[in-house]
């Protein structure tokens, strides 16, 4: 049949017709191409964008035990315009038959006003046959991405965990695989942000899962050391058997086109999933403040040495003194331990009465959903625990403990009641919820108020969503940390947090593009860059304070002999530094600032740049080992004129017209400017 272009001219209406030509949506950057075998190619139009894809490929299809259906014939299309809670929009559906294996495929493609340059799929598969047809898996929004000719042919996001604690922005060359499964990699590691971003300079595509709870979808980046396109897309394998006449429905996927780096992909994720539901938790001020923590103890601390350092940590301007692991008799009996608070439980109130006699707020650690084997808890109530297929439990192997059922309804009723101890009794402020464990589990084979075995994987953010709102039903005021440590956090776990945390930082540059991301994801979200302690040269603070987080740190004071912990040892010349930047922070509060993160690819752009928009004044931060020559300060009205300081170190670079907003440094590790306007 001769290829012709239909345009559509009517309005708040379906039209449908007997396909025989090709579509074309587009919105804003993104163009989509659908043939008339329900294949598409998806590039971008931004100017001087080489194309991303540059053949038809069978983006959407299903796999069986005999077969894999790729290529329908399309019947017919349909257009009409939509209105739902993501706002206005339009949806394409098209029908296509594969009439060799007797399957139906109906796609539909939606766009929205409110989200410009994203589409969104939902698939479903139709057994015509007249035999049961066994299905192994469907993928959604398979691309090959053409690479760049530059040295790093991509950068890219993978939204999955992993127990090396890996990058989340890596680059991805030839050889690169990672399938970034959503649940369990390894028995503590598991759950992310379902999104895979893959980018080059002139242009990037991004894919993702979009349903209300967590899926345990897998979203590959596959680059063969031979090709010239790095493959991507969204799959879910789950063995089910497809009747004759039963319809199998993916879930709802993403594509969308950007330039630079995830930040806009991430951004407008979050703010597509607010409008179902997936909310951030309101912002609580507390949770700007800087946190001393007794971690620089260790588990063998005495309460004498962390009463000892307070008037120290109060004198440097820390607001919040936080309590590690070892104060409990086991991970799952949450009182106190005998041999660091002989005095009981009285004991521990008594302490944080002290910190607040003080002036500051206390905060918790705690290891929710762990129980330790030999734990008063499991003795009392043995069936509590997740239960693997075979019928074993689920092991933690960081805490030499095991996993409680997220679902069961004793465990929630003993998690509520673990809080009102913290928080009730103790009169601790804050909960630091720590370790990998939690960001996600597997598949619950025990009976523990589920429907099938996912579901616990699928509720598991429930828990969270009750200790949160026991402890604001306790503290207003109450702040939640979530520290997976090392884990992507689990996005469907962020509304049941009012803190993030950079998590065990394995470097610098892990502070800085977990800020991004968290920034992205949830703004207004206070982000606390952990302790110091764990960044390249252990003091550095501009790569909290720079990027707009809350400093912390685990300093001791005084030394105590043992070498472990004297390395944290505050000494003369730190308590310089800390007061140096503590002052900083307080004064310019980057934190609650606007991080334009837009503005600057972290994986393209030299040096390394950030940019905080508060009070009418731009901060940037630069980070480089070494480098001497010209940065672009991007984001300045072109009409206005700016006063330009090195404010860490008090040194003025003149002034700069923000229609050539070039300025010519020199600098190592870092270097943090303010740009004001003059009047």
């Amino acid at each position: 049949m001769k290829k012709e272009k239909l345009f559509f001219t009517l309005i708040g209406c379906c039209i449908a017709c007997i396909a025989s030509a090709q579509t074309i949506i587009t919105d804003k950057h993104l163009n989509i191409e659908v043939n008339d075998a329900l294949q598409t190619k998806v590039n971008a139009t931004f100017i001087n964008a080489s194309p991303l894809t540059n053949t038809f490929s069978s983006s959407e299809y299903l796999v069986t035990k005999y077969f894999t259906a790729k290529l329908f014939t399309l019947d017919k299309k349909e257009k009409e315009n939509i209105n739902d809670a993501a706002g206005a929009g339009t949806e394409w559906t098209f029908y296509g038959t594969d009439n060799i294996n007797h399957i139906e495929k109906i796609l539909s493609i939606k766009i929205y006003d409110a989200f410009p340059g994203a589409a969104y799929f939902n698939v479903q598969y139709i057994n015509n046959g007249k035999k049961d047809l066994p299905v192994i898996k469907w993928v959604n929004n398979d691309y090959n991405i053409l690479s760049s000719t530059d040295t790093t042919k991509f950068w890219s996001f993978q939204g999955s965990s992993h127990a090396d604690r890996r990058d989340w922005i890596q680059k991805v060359n030839p050889g690169f695989y990672e399938k970034n499964f959503m649940g369990m990699n390894a028995s503590d590691y598991g759950g992310g942000i379902p999104v895979i971003d893959l980018w080059r300079k002139d242009a990037g595509v991004a894919v993702g899962n979009t349903e209300t709870v967590a899926k345990l979808v897998s979203l590959p980046i596959d680059y063969d050391r031979y090709s010239n396109a790095a493959n991507m897309h969204i799959e879910y394998e789950h063995p089910e058997t497809l009747a004759p006449g039963d319809t199998l429905n993916t879930f709802e996927t993403f594509v969308s086109v950007h330039q630079k780096d995830c930040f806009t992909t991430l951004q407008n994720f979050s703010n597509y999933m607010q409008t179902k539901g997936i909310k951030a938790a309101a912002t609580e001020p507390a949770a700007f403040e800087p946190i001393w923590c007794a971690w620089g103890y260790e588990r063998d601390f005495t309460l004498k040495e962390i009463l000892n350092t307070l008037p120290k940590v109060k004198e440097l301007g820390f607001k919040w003194v936080g309590l590690d692991d070892g104060f409990q008799q086991a991970e799952g009996d949450w009182h106190t331990n005998k041999e660091h608070f002989p005095g009981g439980d009285a004991e521990m109130k008594a302490f944080v009465d002290s910190i607040h006699a003080q002036g500051m707020k206390a905060v918790l650690w705690w290891a929710p959903m762990a129980a330790d084997p030999n734990s008063n808890v499991l003795k009392k109530h043995p069936d509590i625990l997740l239960q693997q297929e075979n019928g074993a439990p689920q092991y933690i192997t960081w805490w030499d403990a095991y996993y409680m059922s997220p679902t069961d309804s004793t465990v929630l009723e003993e998690t509520k009641n673990t809080v009102k101890l913290f928080m009730q009794d103790w009169g601790f402020d804050a909960l630091k919820l720590d370790g990998q464990y939690m960001n996600a589990c597997a598949p619950d084979y025990g009976d523990h108020n589920i429907d099938y075995p996912e579901q616990s994987f699928e509720n598991m953010p429930l828990l969270f969503k009750a200790i949160y709102e026991t402890a604001k039903s306790i503290k207003p005021n109450a702040v939640i940390e979530f520290c997976p440590c090392g884990d992507v956090m689990n996005f469907y776990h962020m509304p049941y947090a009012n803190q993030f945390v950079s998590s065990d930082p394995t470097s610098s540059w892990q502070v800085r593009l977990k800020g991004k991301v968290y920034h992205a994801l949830m703004p207004q979200t206070a982000y606390f860059g952990d302790h110091v302690e764990l960044t390249d040269t252990k003091e550095d603070f501009a790569s909290q304070i720079g990027i707009g987080a809350v400093p912390g740190t685990k300093f001791i004071y005084p030394a105590t002999g043992v070498k472990s912990k004297d390395e944290n040892l505050l000494t003369p010349e730190k308590q310089k530094l800390f007061e140096h930047w503590l002052n900083i922070y307080n004064d310019k509060m980057l934190s609650k600032g606007i991080y334009h993160g837009e503005l600057y690819d972290l994986g393209y752009d030299h040096p390394e740049t950030h940019c905080i928009e508060k009070d009418g004044a731009f901060y940037y931060a630069f980070f480089n080992p070494n480098f001497n020559g010209t940065v672009e300060l991007r984001g300045l009205n072109a009409a206005k004129k700016y006063a330009v300081i090195d404010y860490v170190n008090n040194k003025t670079f003149g002034t700069l017209e923000g229609s050539k907003p070039q300025l010519i440094v020199n600098f190592k590790q870092s270097l943090l400017i303010a740009v004001k306007e003059l009047k």
